[in-house]
């Protein structure tokens, strides 16, 4: 069974900066790709970044240039560098992993993490 593991979630103020972490485990699992989500209280899930094997990423022009995705194989861990953070930017940060890259979308990811809370005052 697959497990993915998030961390690095706080509380900061606008403009400050969080890296999350998601590992994975056991060590064996291989993702074809991993994205970060984020959701808010009554509002869909919104999909911030997405790495694929092989170091392609994706982010959305709402966070461009403020997020980065990043990943350590050695470790099977996915980062997400957040910077520049606006309150806007507060709510449940979950990361994803899907082993078909043909299902490397939203609702098609088949493992789920709990989930970091991030939290950005103004």
């Amino acid at each position: 069974q697959v497990h993915l593991v998030e961390s690095g979630g706080g509380s900061v103020q606008a403009g400050g900066s969080l890296r999350l972490s998601c590992t994975a485990s056991p060590d064996t699992y291989k993702s074809a790709c991993v994205g970060w989500f984020r959701q808010y209280p009554g509002k869909e899930r919104e999909e911030v970044a997405t790495i694929y094997t092989g170091g392609i990423t994706y982010v959305p022009d709402s966070v461009k240039g403020r997020f980065t995705i990043s990943q350590d194989n050695a470790k099977n861990t996915v980062y997400l560098q957040m910077a520049n953070l606006l309150p806007e930017d507060t709510g449940m940060y979950i990361c994803a992993a899907q082993e078909d890259v043909w299902r490397c979308e939203g609702h098609l990811y088949n493992n789920w993490g709990q989930g970091t809370q991030v939290t950005v005052s103004s």
